[in-house]
């Protein structure tokens, strides 16, 4: 226990340390987030790329602990998923192009693409379909353009998932992985770490909108990840976890609300990718899924959403619920709160707690 609870002083520390020097670094260079959602643009200018002193902080660790097999093949694939966020968050920093804000100045609900836009509503003119309407609803005076939103200039779709099978690749490389959920796999286990990798990173990835969030879900679900194997007798396989959490809870010293720092999808890709490496290499598929369930349904609304069988007038889901007046600190503790709940009731249910 005393080892366990050194390895998470020294991760969160580290992570803190680190965090506070690139944050400085960044401020200095000018680097800040340019932010697509109306009801953030107070945030423009706050330094993002955050996730460089998580990771300076889980590779010294690793190196401390680098008799751990667990933990050092977890640092490296989240160096790996780390490089590829931070190349996604330097052509983040260019604007590809200015989108109309515009406000329903009618007395009836107003479409505009997959949006029903109440009276007073506002919403971006984001799709090819809401652009086109938006012509037809200002010569009819039905709404008006309140203000602009930047769009980071981004690889598309595809690229960005072609990127993520590549991070995946190194998991499979390295051999570790050949028994999930309690079956022996080999090779037969390799879309199952690819769909684990691609899938758990998106996941962080659509999580990471409000301050704080992200990684104390991650940390919530490390912390528990951890607890579930010390219970089963692994104390070997905890420690990745044990770092994990400890990286995030530094890194929210400086993330949490009103939060001064941004993981970036260099943080938010390393996170996914590290959380998903260390439940398949202790085989801890099933409560490791269970633990990350809420990112796991915001990215099925998200996905419903965008195939038009559900509407939501912003997504992800956050922040629909910040569009409809709830307020981000309620937001990102309702989201911690969940995650705590299902993780303690899976870890009840598995008998860490007295009947």
């Amino acid at each position: 226990m005393k080892t366990e609870l050194m390895v998470l002083i020294v991760s969160a520390v580290a992570s803190a340390f680190f965090t506070l020097f690139i944050r400085n670094v960044l401020r200095s260079a000018g680097i800040g987030d340019k932010p697509i959602v109306t009801e953030h643009s107070h945030k423009a200018g706050t330094p993002t790329m955050g996730g460089l002193g998580m990771l300076m902080g889980l590779l010294l660790a690793a190196i401390l602990y680098r008799g751990n097999q667990y933990l050092v093949i977890t640092a490296f694939i989240m160096l790996t998923a780390a490089i590829i966020g931070l190349l996604d968050d330097l052509l983040g920093l260019k604007v590809k192009e200015f989108q109309k804000i515009v406000r329903n100045v009618s007395k009836k609900p107003v479409e505009i693409g997959q949006l029903v836009l109440g009276p007073g509503e506002e919403a971006r003119a984001a799709t090819r379909k809401a652009r086109s309407d938006l012509k037809a609803l200002l010569s009819e005076g039905l709404v008006e353009v309140v203000g602009e939103a930047p769009i980071k200039n981004e690889v598309s779709e595809g690229e960005k998932i072609l990127a993520q099978l590549m991070i995946a690749l190194f998991l499979v490389i390295s051999g570790t992985i050949t028994e999930l959920g309690g079956f022996y796999l080999g090779i037969a286990a390799v879309p199952f770490i690819i769909g684990g990798i691609v899938g758990a990173i998106n996941a962080v990835n659509l999580i990471d909108g409000m301050d704080g969030m992200a990684a104390g879900i991650i940390l919530i679900a490390s912390a528990s990840c951890a607890a579930f194997i010390g219970i089963s007798g692994g104390s070997a396989g905890a420690v990745p976890f044990i770092v994990l959490a400890g990286i995030s809870l530094g890194f929210l010293v400086f993330n949490r609300y009103p939060a001064s720092i941004f993981m970036g999808d260099t943080g938010s890709f390393a996170l996914g990718a590290g959380y998903a490496t260390a439940v398949m290499l202790t085989d801890t598929v099933y409560f490791g899924v269970l633990a990350l369930s809420v990112p796991i349904v915001s990215v099925i609304v998200s996905l419903l959403h965008r195939a038009g069988v559900i509407r939501l007038p912003v997504e992800p889901l956050h922040h629909t619920l910040h569009y409809r007046g709830m307020s981000e600190k309620k937001i990102v503790l309702l989201y911690w709160l969940i995650t705590l709940c299902v993780c303690a009731l899976g870890l009840y249910f598995h008998g860490a707690f007295p009947a």
